[in-house]
């Protein structure tokens, strides 16, 4: 459950206004003073890490303008509209309500595109529900739950939505094949090395009920990987 605080809704304020020193003719607040810049500065800092959080609240993306607004109003002491107490409660209580709303949805959502995926002839479902398709089928050996692997590797929602990338990073990702969550241990060992499949794995193999801080990876999310094993790496 993610909250938005007073100072959180400074880093809104931030995000909003620009300095007019540093020569750009496009900002409207003036930074005369060291004290100016600082605060400034504050604001960047906490705009920085809440940037991408504002964009995945549950129920959609923040108002930034209304976060801004009652920003102003509480600093000016001005509680005719919400008091910090009431506006606390309420943030509890949207917060639950549009969590477990987006939950349920994205379950649905999920299981349904699971069984219309599983009715194409070149996807397997296992019995635990993950689903694969054979892109390019290796011809070495399979790992086990005691080994390592070196892979590479896109994420994405099923609405496309890129969350992770070892290609993008243009490193291949290396761990052990029991430290991923359990659509990976299971998928992992269906692969002999040089292959690249592609997983579908249904959200009780991935992260469940959990949303991922910081990330697009919702409550009962379905994640698509496209994962190639390029080798089993010794110990």
């Amino acid at each position: 459950m993610k909250k938005v605080s007073v100072l959180a809704a400074a880093a809104a304020v931030a995000l909003g206004m620009t300095a007019t020193s540093c020569g750009d003719s496009k900002t409207n607040v003036g930074l005369k003073s060291d004290v100016d810049s600082v605060s400034y500065a504050i604001g960047v800092s906490f705009g920085s890490g809440l940037h991408d959080q504002l964009k995945t609240l549950p129920g959609g993306e923040a108002n930034i303008d209304a976060l801004i607004a009652g920003f102003v109003t509480s600093i000016q002491g001005d509680s005719t509209k919400m008091s910090v107490e009431k506006a606390r409660d309420y943030m509890q209580t949207y917060f639950v309500q549009a969590s477990a709303k987006e939950a349920k949805k994205n379950k649905e959502e999920g299981e349904k595109f699971l069984a219309e995926n599983g009715k194409n002839k070149d996807v397997i479902t296992t019995e635990s529900g993950l689903q694969y398709q054979v892109i390019t089928e290796g011809t070495g050996a399979k790992p086990t739950t005691k080994d390592r692997v070196k892979v590479h590797y896109t994420g994405t929602l099923l609405d496309g939505t890129k969350f992770d990338s070892s290609v993008d990073r243009g490193e291949p990702a290396v761990f052990g094949v029991n430290q991923v969550i359990k659509g990976w241990t299971e998928g992992l060992q269906l692969m002999p090395v040089g292959s690249k499949y592609i997983f579908w794995i249904p959200s009780d193999l991935a992260y469940g009920d959990r949303a991922m801080p910081g990330s697009p990876i919702k409550a009962n999310s379905v994640l698509k990987f496209e994962v190639e094993l390029l080798e089993i790496v010794k110990q």
